[in-house]
């Protein structure tokens, strides 16, 4: 069940990657929903905001490339960072190049980059709250 609940988070937080990437404003004024502030400092860190939701994303990835491969003794932990670091950058390369067919839009590499660096925080966050989970269970 854990295993289905990580997987389903992740494809919404990739569907959220992929709907903000794809809006047809870039200063996103459509969205009345979010609050000013928001906004404002999305505008002002046009690259960071990229990277604000794959933190999410690496988080979960993370998790769920724990659980798939919980019970393989032999597998490398510095692969699955690289792994998921890969899966990250094609989540990014996909919502960047859909803004080719958006009129307003420009994709950008920056964003890219932007992408893995918060995957790998979100990868780190969750390794690290895995590691004091496990420390203090001991």
């Amino acid at each position: 069940m854990e295993k289905k609940a990580i997987l389903f988070t992740l494809l919404v937080v990739s569907l959220l990657v992929f709907y903000y990437s794809w809006l047809p404003d870039p200063n996103m004024k459509s969205e009345a929903y979010l609050p000013k502030w928001l906004l404002d400092w999305s505008n002002r860190n046009y690259n960071l905001r990229t990277g604000v939701p794959f933190i999410p994303f690496g988080y979960f990835l993370a998790a769920y490339s724990q659980i798939t491969n919980f019970n393989k003794t032999d597998l490398n932990a510095n692969f699955i960072f690289i792994q998921n670091l890969g899966v990250a950058g094609i989540v990014a390369f996909i919502a960047e190049g859909g803004q080719f067919l958006i009129q307003s839009r420009n994709p950008d590499l920056m964003d890219i980059y932007f992408a893995i660096i918060g995957s790998s925080v979100g990868a780190f966050t969750y390794n690290l709250f895995n590691k004091i989970r496990f420390k203090n269970a001991k």
